[in-house]
């Protein structure tokens, strides 16, 4: 079987070449916050050993599975003692929230059509966005408190001039595990480099269609090649896995589920299906969903051998492999298949708002009192009494397209 899709060129000379494994993966773990404590490959045809073992575990990496209880809306005594996390980051429900995305921008070299209208959104004031400054401030509040997982979104974040003595200066917050970033990747070859030698760990890049001009009608600007070429230069890098972010929607782009899919061949990708979710603006219509069931669907058809992997229960992604493949695929049901029990996701907006759910039209304001020269004991206040409110679950669907909330510009990727 074979697809005809674009090739991503001038890849790392390892990359591409074909290891075939005989149910060689043996996983053993534990019950503890440790991933991977051994992974033995038993048979293989590429004679070189270490460099098969390299490769396999490389592309492995981001998808160890872990033991954890099977939903995070509780949490015993012996999690919160091996996690030990401020109350500030602890819902009425159990969930420890330990994942912070922070949005630096509200503009984008972009204007896709599922992000806002086409007439555009108005942006807040630069003076009423956050300093580099305040960033940090609030990160690392964030970070002391608990929060090991960083993600930076826009907006583009690339297109903040700042973006790596940002990256810098969070990376080297005491207790920050993984700084991560959403980008569109229109910019990002030529910035990557530098992020990542300023600590930037981990990587998706948003690319809904493989046809230049899909990609065009989509995001109303041209860039196709460009976004090609930063997921070339992230792989030559060892971001290991690339994720991909593809939303998936009927009659635009649902009938290159499977090009995606064979770009995790023999690649390091990590192809990430997402729902079409409802925002301001972005003119959302059921019938444009195609939902993760219809999506496994047509993906078992031409796969038969896909195989779901553990998944963590903080996980937004119901994650698989197919067998021969580097790469993964992951599916993000936000629609049809809610994962707001295992939630652990915060939100810090661009202008300083704060928000506990996506879907949800409630924010407060960190910027206005971090500027009259609140301490940390009276941000935390703020904060803990945001999260301690948080609702067990997000409305659904029908009920989220008829709840003002704002663009997904504002709100970050």
């Amino acid at each position: 079987m074979f697809r005809s899709v674009p090739l991503l060129s001038k890849l790392h000379p390892r990359i591409g070449k074909q290891y075939h494994l005989k149910n060689s993966v043996r996983w053993f773990h534990v019950q503890s916050s440790s991933d991977l404590v051994n992974c033995e490959i038993a048979s293989y045809s590429e004679p070189i050993y270490n460099n098969c073992r390299e490769l396999i575990s490389g592309c492995l990496s981001g998808f160890l599975p872990k033991t954890y209880s099977t939903s995070c809306s509780t949490l015993s005594h012996d999690t919160l003692k091996d996690n030990p996390v401020s109350d500030m980051l602890v819902d009425s429900f159990g969930r420890l929230h330990t994942y912070l995305r922070i949005s630096l921008t509200e503009r984008c070299n972009l204007r896709c059509q599922y992000c806002m209208p086409a007439e555009g959104v108005e942006l807040t004031p630069g003076p009423r966005l956050l300093s580099k400054n305040e960033i940090v401030r609030l990160a690392n509040l964030f970070v002391s408190s608990g929060v090991d997982k960083i993600r930076l979104t826009g907006g583009e974040p690339t297109i903040r001039k700042d973006i790596e003595e940002i990256c810098l200066h969070l990376s080297n917050l005491k207790g920050l595990k993984t700084l991560a970033m959403t980008t569109n990747g229109i910019t990002l070859s030529k910035k990557l480099l530098k992020l990542k030698e300023c600590g930037l760990s981990a990587l998706n890049i948003s690319l809904d269609t493989l046809v230049p001009s899909k990609f065009e009608f989509m995001t109303r600007r041209k860039g196709h090649e460009r976004v090609m070429e930063s997921i070339n230069t992230a792989i030559i890098l060892g971001y290991n896995p690339v994720k991909v972010n593809c939303v998936v929607m009927r009659g635009f782009n649902d009938d290159e589920i499977l090009d995606f899919i064979e770009l995790t061949r023999e690649r390091p990708i990590n192809i990430r299906f997402i729902e079409f979710m409802p925002f301001d603006g972005n003119v959302w219509n059921v019938k444009k969903l195609v939902p993760y069931s219809e999506m496994l669907d047509r993906v078992v058809k031409e796969y038969p051998d896909l195989k779901r992997l553990q998944d963590n229960p903080t996980d937004t992604a119901k994650n698989f492999r197919i067998e021969g493949h580097c790469g993964t695929v992951s599916f993000i049901t936000s629609m049809t298949e809610h994962f707001c029990a295992g939630c652990n996701r915060l939100r810090l907006l661009a202008d300083g708002n704060f928000k506990v759910c996506l879907f949800g039209p409630s924010e407060v304001g960190l910027r206005d009192p971090l500027r009259r020269g609140a301490d940390d004991h009276e941000l935390k206040e703020i904060i803990g009494a945001a999260v301690k409110k948080k609702k067990a679950s997000h409305a659904g669907m029908y009920d989220i397209a008829r709840t003002a909330n704002r663009p997904m510009i504002h709100i970050g990727g």
